[in-house]
């Protein structure tokens, strides 16, 4: 006989033969979450934790939650389906972001999205359940069911099954885990730290607050039509379709987005590397890029090339500052925000603070470019430790690959 829906068990076709196939409510009090009258302000504003799968995906990744922003009061936990539940619980989401979860270090409650897991620490490691249920997560999904949301009913959660080893082989497993959770933190915290250093390094260098070893003279405000002229060639067949992006110039082709782009090419604009493209409706929103390759664009964008005193490079950081993009959106053309257009002759006339040689912009712009590629490599490195992880909890909460205990 087939497998019933609700009793579908993670990862069961691997668990060693000295594992246990356990349903979750046998080890562990399973409840669900609730949500007070929202229109009853005695419900409200008290000093219960309440939690959402909203509070869950702020977490980015941390397995731990603490203090919410939202909370309910005595009366609104008492009148509500929500249940209060002790530090060291589990809290899974079962519906919209079916499968994340969360360890409670304060007492909590939680909305109805939630089932709750109070476990018992004499079958299970509170870290090792919590692993296990977000390596379930697509398991979980399949549980789902609704018309207008997916949502795992209760009764199907309490039955889901996941492998277990005995409590010194859960805790050895977990640990390795919290291992790499750390790792992956603190390069994530290493992330953020040199994000604002990189924007602390813009705030000082392109405005010249702060002046590098070598580099004196005063700064001029000049228009940028003295830096940039426009490139508006088109009929250019034969060079690739590209897109112009947040982040970069890219080839079409390996864009996630559709290609919406016409057939007829005739009015498409030539692109070079060291040209910089923006979106001629989005300027004053940071929509622009510099390009490292050659190809057309969409007629949507404006196409800038650097005269012999600009370095490109430089104009593509400052084009990115608060400063700049107020300047780029009160110089654009239009009788509301979604109708601005900042075409060439309104670009022309911007007016920027610049250094008097090239080689100064040249020398900041270096500064900026180590500290992109340095955050580059941590960002690699992140995404590398992750994917370790990910291979890590599908060896080891499936019993492929055992540790060695000692006794």
């Amino acid at each position: 006989m087939a497998e019933t829906k609700n009793t579908f068990t993670a990862n069961k076709s691997y668990a060693p033969s000295d594992w246990e196939i356990s349903e979750l409510g046998s080890i562990g009090k399973v409840s669900s979450g609730g949500t007070p009258d929202t229109t009853n302000e005695i419900f409200w504003n008290g000093n219960i934790n309440w939690c959402t799968p909203t509070d869950i995906t702020k977490l980015n990744g941390s397995k731990y939650i603490g203090e919410t922003v939202v909370k309910i009061s005595d009366a609104g936990l008492k009148n509500s389906s929500a249940t209060l539940l002790p530090k060291g619980s589990v809290i899974v989401c079962t519906r919209a972001t079916i499968g994340k979860a969360a360890i409670s270090v304060e007492e909590i409650s939680t909305n109805q999205g939630f089932k709750n897991i109070i476990p018992n620490d004499k079958k299970v490691d509170l870290e090792f359940l919590y692993y296990s249920i977000i390596n379930s997560e697509h398991e979980l999904l399949r549980l789902g069911n609704g018309s207008t949301f997916l949502e795992v009913p209760k009764s199907d959660f309490e039955k889901f099954k996941i492998p277990l080893p005995p409590i010194p082989e859960q805790k050895a497993i977990a640990q390795v885990l919290s291992t790499a959770d750390t790792a992956i933190h603190t390069t994530e915290k290493l992330i953020a730290q040199k994000e604002l250093r990189k924007k602390w390094l813009m705030q000082q260098l392109l405005t010249g607050k702060k002046r590098l070893k070598g580099f004196g003279g005063e700064w001029k405000e000049v228009p940028l039509s003295e830096m940039f002229s426009e490139r508006n060639e088109t009929k250019y067949f034969d060079l690739p379709l590209l897109s112009i992006g947040q982040n970069g110039v890219y080839p079409q082709d390996e864009s996630i987005k559709k290609d919406t782009s016409n057939d007829d090419k005739s009015k498409y604009k030539r692109i070079c590397p060291g040209d910089i493209g923006y979106n001629t409706m989005r300027m004053w929103q940071g929509r622009s890029a510099l390009s490292g390759l050659e190809g057309i664009v969409s007629p949507a964008y404006t196409v800038v090339t650097p005269k012999k005193n600009a370095d490109s490079l430089f104009f593509s950081y400052l084009f990115k500052m608060p400063k700049m993009t107020n300047l780029f959106w009160r110089n654009s053309q239009g009788l509301v925000d979604d109708t601005l257009n900042c075409k060439y002759k309104d670009f022309s006339i911007v007016r920027a603070v610049l250094p008097q040689t090239k080689e100064e912009q040249t020398a900041i712009a270096q500064v900026l470019q180590a500290a992109d590629k340095e955050i580059w490599l941590l960002k690699a490195k992140a995404v590398k430790l992750r994917e370790q992880k990910k291979g890590l909890m599908q060896q080891l909460l499936t019993g492929k690959v055992r540790l060695n205990i000692k006794e």
